[in-house]
């Protein structure tokens, strides 16, 4: 009985979870990634600049726009939503060098 209890506590659990992602998903402005990814490029000019590997497989990319300096980031889920996380101006491209290794700095 409490075996039952838990797994169905922990059903209730993930399925609320669950409704708490696409809330979410859906208060950021989220869409189809091809989609986005046009509205970025023909809205502001941005093209990809960056991107790396977030937690639970999540996509991260760093939208920009050389002309303007507008900078968007967005949040591509495993469910193929891609969201709007942040966006801004005054992007710049930066190449800075690294520490030395070693320096404790």
């Amino acid at each position: 009985m409490k075996r039952k209890l838990l797994t169905m506590t922990f059903g209730l659990g993930l399925m609320t979870l669950g409704a708490d992602l696409v809330q979410a998903q859906n208060a950021r402005q989220c869409g189809p990634r091809d989609v986005v990814v046009q509205r970025l490029a023909d809205g502001f000019g941005e093209t990809r600049q960056a991107l790396g590997l977030g937690t639970q497989g999540a996509v991260v990319e760093v939208f920009a726009s050389e002309a303007s300096g507008s900078w968007t980031i967005t949040v591509t889920y495993p469910n193929g939503a891609t969201c709007l996380v942040a966006s801004g101006q005054a992007f710049e491209t930066l190449a800075e060098a690294l520490p030395p290794k070693g320096d404790g700095a």
